[in-house]
This record gives C-alpha cells, structure tokens and sequence, in this order.
C-alpha cells in the first residue's frame, strides 16, 4: 500500500511531465512546496521500490509502474470530484481540496462504486480526463481558444487551470463546460478574443482565453445560432 506521500510525489510527477520530459528533482520539490535534500531522498526510495528511474544529474523520469500508480491516484481524484459535483451539488471550485484528501483512500471497490454511479465518465467536472482502471487516458483533441481564428464556432471542453479564483471568474462571465460560442474577433494588438453566447457578448483578455481549451462542434452552426 502506498502512502499518501509517495502517491503525492508520483501524481506530481505525472503533472510535470505534462508540461516538460525533463523533470529535475528542483522541479519536484518547487511542486510539492518541500526541500531540495527531502525531495531527494524520496526520489531515491522510490526508485528503490522501481516506481521512478533516478540518476545521478540526469532528469526524472517514472517507470512503467509509476506512471500507472500516478494514474490511478488522479483516477481516484477525478471521479471523486465528478461525484461531489454530480451526485452531491457541490460547486465546481468546491471540489478540488475535498478530493485531495479522499484520493487516498486505499480501497477499489469504494471507487469502482463510485465509478458505476456515475455511468463511467471519460471527463471530470473540470473536462479533464479521467483515467482507466488501467491507468490510461481517453483522448480528445482540444485548443486553445486563444488560437482560434474569429468567425469560428467551438464549444468549451477543458480548462488548462483549475483555481478557485479562476473557475469563479468563470461562473460570473457564465461560461460552464459545453458552452458553445462564437468567436466574433481576436483584437491584433492585445490578442483579447470577443466572443458570442447564450445572447452576451464578452471580450477575454488572452490570459483568460489560453486557460480555455475547446473543440469544434460536429456542425459548426453560425454567429446567429450561436449566441442562442
């Protein structure tokens, strides 16, 4: 059994190497707010126990099994904050610090419940991707919306941050997940994106726009559909 330290450091990893293939032990210890020296020397149990390839002045990496063990503890903290929002009417911002205590608890059947109450889904409340049992990861193709060209229609599918700030921000400029809208024009000097939905018009700076991940609808409707 895993503690929830070393779960910690493996789903911090995972993350890392979302954004870089070369994950220094600085990285590690910045991301879980720890000392270098204690970062270290639980990077070296847990390449003793085979879960992260570890060399000296070399970059980070996680095996096989490190990766797969990462995985299921963000499995575990995704369904549960898709169940608190779902089943228990919690608010999207709400969530994320709730998860991280129940992420730990060390009983499959407790999340395959969970799993099955909620009809297996693929997303989080977040639209971030929820893995398998297997530890793998359904795949979407999404952008940025500040790299969509004006005259586009896309729906909001994914956030690429999950701040309680931010998603409160988002809930006042009413723009939940699977909000579909029109981008009406990107301004050349600041790349701020005017956008079109449910009857509001709405200018982003391009801060906000490059946290918004989206994806074109099937049938991309026109501007007047849009705001609808």
């Amino acid at each position: 059994m895993a503690t929830p330290t070393v779960e910690n450091y493996l789903k911090a990893m995972l993350a890392l190497t979302k954004h870089s293939a070369a994950v220094t032990i600085s990285d590690l210890s910045a991301e879980l707010g720890v000392s270098k020296p204690t970062a270290n020397n639980m990077i070296r149990r847990l390449s003793e126990r085979g879960l992260i390839h570890y060399q000296k002045y070399r970059p980070l990496q996680l095996t096989e099994k490190g990766r797969r063990q990462a995985a299921l503890v963000v499995r575990k903290h995704r369904l549960t904050e898709m169940y608190l929002v779902e089943k228990m009417g919690f608010g999207w911002e709400e969530v994320h610090p709730i998860a991280e205590q129940i992420e730990h608890i060390d009983s499959p059947a407790f999340f395959e419940r969970m799993d099955h109450l909620l009809n297996s889904p693929n997303y989080d409340p977040h639209g971030s991707p929820i893995p398998d049992r297997e530890g793998n990861l359904p795949k979407r193709k999404r952008e940025r919306l500040s790299d969509v060209e004006s005259g586009n229609a896309v729906v909001l599918i994914g956030l690429d941050h999950s701040s309680a700030d931010f998603l409160r921000y988002l809930d006042d400029k009413q723009l939940p997940l699977g909000t579909l809208m029109m981008v009406e024009a990107v301004d050349s000097y600041d790349k701020s994106v005017r956008l079109s939905y449910r009857g509001l018009d709405v200018t982003l700076p391009e801060t906000i726009a490059s946290k918004l991940l989206v994806a074109k609808p099937s049938h991309a409707p026109s501007s007047d559909s849009a705001t609808k």
